[in-house]
């Protein structure tokens, strides 16, 4: 069970309008509404930063951030802010259909072409992205000779370094099949016992990137698909109806949309129809 922090305990000051200052600088630089219940998750991690930036207060750091002069400290707060959860094939009845909908294009390559543009939005640490790749290698017998391209973008900079990395661990494929594991992860030896690392073919497929969803976007090339998430869940609504409304501009007409199990669209986009459990298509 989590243990509550009394504020009596805290070694830092921190009042509630510390509190309100801290979320407005979440939603501003973030778009992520956090609700009371984050109040103890939050100064937990901003601890850590005054301490080694040697304040007492969260005010004062509050003021640092309100400058936006510190831009270096600005990406460390984003970073403490964002949670960041995930795992390889997670939510697995969308990687069947994906593999569903491959067969399909594959029959209809020469309508299409053999190009696939698909985004990992909010990859976090880059199991999803690599278990897109590992799907469309799985999927497509002649993948070399495609143009396939996964597009893999969050916020937090300290993620994306450990998704470049590509190394986890051994955990972290413990619900995997074993003929998966072997085809596309090779185990540390020595130092690395304990660990496992994504095979090159698979990490070459991937493009990372760091970005805002709801700030200024790089040139991003039409898409076949989107993989959002459990992103939106921390957004307020009007946040999530603009992000639906920009992918518009990058997804093709009749372009796949993935969303997260607790997450839905009724109500704040009618440009999509329902295809199975949180998979959408455009048009």
């Amino acid at each position: 069970m989590l243990k509550l922090i009394d504020p009596g305990d805290r070694e830092f000051e921190f009042t509630e309008g510390d509190f309100h200052c801290v979320r407005d600088l979440v939603q501003r630089h973030t778009g992520i509404a956090l609700g009371e219940a984050k109040r103890d998750m939050i100064y937990a991690r901003l601890a850590a930063r005054l301490r080694k930036l040697g304040l007492t207060r969260v005010s004062e750091y509050c003021a640092r951030l309100r400058t936006g002069q510190d831009r270096h400290e600005l990406e460390r707060f984003r970073n403490a802010v964002t949670t960041n959860l995930t795992g390889f094939f997670r939510e697995p009845y969308h990687f069947s259909f994906l593999r569903e909908h491959l067969i399909e294009r594959m029959r209809e390559a020469g309508h299409y072409g053999k190009r696939l543009r698909i985004w990992s939005a909010g990859c976090s640490t880059g199991e999803e992205a690599y278990s897109i790749a590992m799907t469309l290698r799985e999927t497509i017998p002649d993948i070399d000779q495609w143009d396939v391209r996964v597009i893999a973008s969050d916020i937090d900079s300290s993620v994306l370094n450990k998704a470049r990395r590509a190394a986890y661990p051994i955990e972290a494929v413990a619900e995997i099949d074993m003929p998966k594991v072997k085809r596309w992860f090779r185990r540390g030896k020595g130092a690395n016992e304990g660990w496992v690392r994504v095979v090159p073919e698979i990490t070459r497929m991937v493009d990372f990137q760091a970005f805002s969803l709801n700030g200024i976007w790089p040139h991003i090339e039409t898409l076949d698909m989107v993989f959002c998430r459990n992103v939106t869940i921390y957004f307020e609504p009007e946040t999530t109806r603009r992000l639906l409304h920009r992918f518009d501009d990058v997804l093709r007409p009749d372009g796949l949309l993935f969303i997260g199990h607790s997450e839905t669209l009724k109500g704040l986009h009618d440009g999509y129809r329902l295809l199975g459990h949180t998979i959408y298509q455009r048009g």
